[in-house]
């Protein structure tokens, strides 16, 4: 099993339960989406001492503990899963780390990214609307397949754009993935 330096940063308890299915690593849990000064005083320690890994649930509160993490440690890794990965088996079920498989939370761990890696864009507000990612009535659900088949997790219109340059896709993939997007939702249209 694979040991990670950095400390994974979740949301709970069965969050970290999950986790360690998947890998050997050390949790630190925000209980819940509040986070206090303490403990984000307590996450840039970590964050000089061994480096941390975020890894919130796919949904707005997870995007929104992310956001603070993001504020105040802006050198934080970002791993994602996607929506899909973390629903649960039983109806009625919050969507979250802790229903996803461990081999997903392997991959995600393997695609990290920081927010403070500079480059150049490659990928422009005007390449989304083109693919109608953004603007559109089925932008959403070309957003959510996007971000599956380049592992950048849930985004909505205002993330992807960041999301995209963050994981720093090369113009060449998003293209590509953009067109096989294209592809599946023709052939879904030819089902119906």
């Amino acid at each position: 099993m694979t040991k990670l330096k950095e400390v994974l940063v979740v949301e709970g308890k069965d969050d970290t339960k999950r986790i360690l299915q998947a890998v050997e690593a050390d949790t630190f849990e925000t209980n819940g989406s509040a986070l206090s000064q303490t403990m984000l005083a307590q996450l840039k320690q970590l964050q000089a001492t061994r480096g941390i890994i975020v890894m919130t649930d796919p949904d707005f509160n997870g995007e929104r503990l992310r956001k603070l993490i993001s504020r105040a440690v802006p050198e934080a890794k970002h791993a994602f899963i996607t929506r899909k990965q973390g629903v649960p088996e039983n109806a009625g079920g919050s969507l979250g780390i802790e229903h996803a498989d461990p081999a997903v939370i392997q991959a995600a761990l393997a695609h990290v990214a920081t927010g403070t890696d500079h480059f150049e864009a490659v990928i422009f507000q005007s390449d989304l609307l083109a693919a109608h990612l953004i603007g559109d009535q089925t932008s959403r659900q070309r957003r959510e397949r996007l971000g599956e088949l380049l592992n950048l997790g849930y985004v909505n219109g205002k993330q992807l754009l960041k999301r995209l340059q963050l994981f720093q896709i090369p113009r060449a993939d998003f293209i590509e993935a953009v067109a096989q997007l294209d592809q599946e939702l023709e052939g879904n249209q030819h089902e119906r």
